[in-house]
């Protein structure tokens, strides 16, 4: 009888407040039992952003947040793409044949994977950090310590530490590691998400982990008692009574059927975009004709003009299972339990790798400070075995929101806000 064994790789842990780059090197600093590093990075060169790999990314990151959205209607969704698309391309360089080939095709469009990690690397080491504006990626794989069930190819863990600073440890898969494990998430999240994982499967063989932390106060922050009581109407037609947070900024954003403002995060590196649908336009609908080039395009068609703006403060959390929407979005080979090819990743005595699932978790909350928010995803492989007039964009609806890195105008977040707990 064939035994399956699993392959988790948890993607992001987003968070935004304060952002620092720190990927974490090739050995960890995981307090654990019989946990070793037993690859050092190479020094290998990137490739800077330019509009082949932004125009490439907003495609794919697009894609996912409407897929995620149509499959969770009406409810508030709040993705990483950034954290999905690190997770997916540590995975595909483990991945060959046709399966690579739709990898690389969902993540980079016409750009190969080799080049696309080239590209990730540069712009993961791009994202700047200071005392008030934090961002922390981290990558890390856990392989089970038995020689006699797995043995991971080499070629495939080098470039997971090169490209992407990954972790690479063997453990025992017992109960022990699964608490190293919410260990390194939690210490990666500063704490936001504290567990992803609550046992570990006699199936299960490897994982592959990824943190994205973002944290970061707002340029102008609130003045004590500015925020008053104000009205949300739901996706669904029901009113919420909210602490609404009004200020004025200076960058302002308009679509067709939307209007919207960018309010930066401390020196402006980072910025919290917002488009909000007019009052006749279904913020489903809205986000159903939205492509990569036409978010591009409203981010970069910005204008300078004041805008007087009303934000509520809100909090919220998220998680999905993407098999299904990744597989639609084409990279249905990699969940075949008999045609995926992994053979680049590992070679198992039991049987085919392929993934099994692949998880996302996220949290956000927008307040006077800033915002802080977190994501995680999981991915399963298993084997078969001008001051003229003022604009007014008061958010009393649901709307579509990013956090972007403004080098690069590309969204670290995504989310569309369709309801709020009171």
């Amino acid at each position: 009888m064939k035994i399956k064994r699993a392959v988790l790789v948890f993607i992001s842990l987003g968070l935004a407040l304060i952002m620092a780059v720190n990927f974490a090197g090739c050995a960890g600093q995981v307090s654990a039992a019989e946990l070793t590093a037993g690859i050092t990075a190479n020094k290998v060169s990137g490739k800077s952003a330019d509009d082949k790999f932004t125009k490439s990314q907003f495609e794919f990151y697009t894609k996912l947040f409407k897929a995620c959205v149509k499959e969770r209607k009406n409810e508030s969704v709040f993705i990483s793409p950034l954290s999905v698309q690190l997770a997916l391309a540590m995975t595909g360089n483990g991945a060959s044949g046709e399966t690579k080939t739709q990898i690389e095709k969902l993540l980079g469009g016409a750009i190969p994977l080799d080049e696309l990690n080239e590209y990730l690397y540069s712009y993961v080491n791009s994202l700047g950090s200071a005392d008030e504006y934090k961002v922390k990626i981290a990558n890390s794989l856990w392989l089970r310590d038995d020689e006699n069930r797995l043995q991971a190819e080499n070629d495939f863990l080098q470039k997971c530490c090169d490209y992407y600073s990954a972790e690479v440890f063997k453990a025992p898969f017992d109960s022990q590691t699964v608490k190293d494990m919410n260990s390194w998430v939690s210490d990666k999240t500063d704490g936001m998400i504290k567990e992803i994982i609550d046992k570990i499967s006699s199936e299960d063989i490897m994982f592959l982990l990824n943190g994205v932390m973002f944290d970061a106060v707002w340029d102008e922050p609130y003045i004590n008692g500015v925020v008053s009581s104000g009205t949300f109407t739901s996706v669904s037609g029901e009113q919420r009574i909210v602490n609404m947070m009004p200020s004025g900024e200076n960058i302002y954003l308009e679509d067709d059927n939307a209007t919207g403002f960018i309010k930066d995060y401390k020196d402006g590196k980072y910025a919290f975009a917002v488009l909000l649908p007019d009052e006749n336009v279904n913020i489903n609908d809205y986000i159903e004709s939205l492509t990569g080039e036409r978010i591009s395009a409203i981010l970069r068609n910005a204008q300078n003009e004041r805008v007087s703006v009303k934000i509520p403060k809100f909090t919220c959390e998220f998680n999905m299972g993407l098999k299904d929407v990744l597989s639609d979005m084409g990279i249905e080979l990699a969940f075949d339990e008999g045609k995926a090819d992994f053979s680049k990743m590992a070679k198992s005595s039991m049987g085919n790798i392929f993934i099994g699932d692949v998880f996302h978790k996220t949290f956000i909350t927008v307040d006077e400070r800033g915002t802080k928010a977190g994501a995680v995803t999981k991915v399963e492989v298993k084997d078969t075995a001008a001051l003229t007039q003022v604009k007014e964009v008061f958010l009393d609806r649901p709307f579509v929101y990013m956090i972007i890195d403004k080098s690069n105008n590309l969204p670290i977040f995504m989310g569309v806000l369709a309801d709020i707990s009171e």
